[in-house]
């Protein structure tokens, strides 16, 4: 009996001690930066975790089309909407002067997209008109908020579509997310409790193949990894202000386990090389600790 309470308090005091360096390295990250910097960290199947100005609300930028996509489905699932169904898209849907993937290929309108194709390109290219497109198809965002909110999520809001924060750049802080809110939404979102398993399936699919953010959690992880991620970007404001570098995401370890990883930089005076190396530098050390 002795030799396995020894056992466990030895187990212990080493998880302490390598958390205790892991908090170290992403002090050492953050350490003079010019930033508000929200860590969090949940791991899946051994229930570790870290945060660092975790409940913190900070500007989600487009974090927040991971939670639309997420009221879309559940749409799915209850049967009002169908991934098949066609959405017509006109020219006057497709402002200008906003990141649009959609735009830049039909740059007229006039074409009819799936519903499927809006929520890959609002969720895996980010495209800021598609995101528009599906909070009209919904009722806006308080229907993402209502949906969020049945689920229990706390530390969420969201007021303002993407034409409202470009009309003007300080409403998107009426939109804002904790870290510990966004890793906690991912473990509930992986194991089936925001939507159905193949509404799940699908939403994870489409973020395993996000094609934003190359320099952020995923950039230092072993290529390959899979990482089921989303990504938010600001422009530069008032005197070099970045409102918001953000990522999000579930990662897979080579054990086949699973943790959620939630890194806001926000309220940043440093460049953007420097904000979107913060979270390649955290997620690295995470990485690491995860596979020491």
């Amino acid at each position: 009996m002795k030799k396995i309470t020894f056992l466990f308090l030895f187990i212990a005091v080493f998880m302490s001690a390598q958390q205790t360096t892991l908090e170290q390295k992403i002090n050492a990250i953050t350490k003079d930066k010019k930033a508000t910097v929200g860590i969090s960290v949940l791991g899946f199947e051994n229930h570790f975790k870290y945060s660092k100005n975790g409940e913190a609300k900070l500007p989600t930028l487009s974090v927040f089309k991971f939670h639309i996509a997420c009221a879309v489905l559940n749409l799915v699932d209850q049967g009002k909407l169908s991934l098949d169904q066609k959405i017509f898209i006109k020219k006057t849907d497709l402002p200008e002067n906003t990141w649009s993937p959609i735009r830049e290929k039909y740059p007229d309108g006039n074409v009819e997209l799936s519903l499927n194709e809006v929520i890959d390109y609002t969720v895996a290219l980010s495209d800021n008109n598609g995101c528009d497109l599906l909070l009209r198809l919904i009722g806006g965002t308080q229907t993402v908020q209502q949906f969020m909110d049945s689920k229990g999520v706390k530390g969420f809001r969201i007021k303002h579509n993407e034409d409202d924060m470009h009309k003007n750049w300080k409403n998107q802080y009426g939109n804002y997310s904790t870290t510990n809110s966004a890793v906690q939404l991912l473990k509930k979102f992986y194991d089936g409790k925001i939507l159905s398993r193949p509404s799940t399936d699908y939403l994870m699919q489409i973020m395993l193949g996000t094609k934003t953010g190359t320099n952020k959690i995923v950039e230092q992880l072993p290529k390959g990894t899979p990482v089921a991620h989303k990504t938010g970007a600001s422009g530069k404001y008032d005197n070099d202000l970045t409102v918001a570098e953000n990522d999000m995401g579930i990662i897979m370890l080579p054990d086949g386990k699973h943790y959620a990883i939630a890194v806001f930089v926000n309220n940043s005076y440093e460049s953007d090389v420097i904000n979107c190396k913060i979270i390649s530098d955290v997620s690295k050390a995470v990485w690491d600790y995860f596979n020491k």
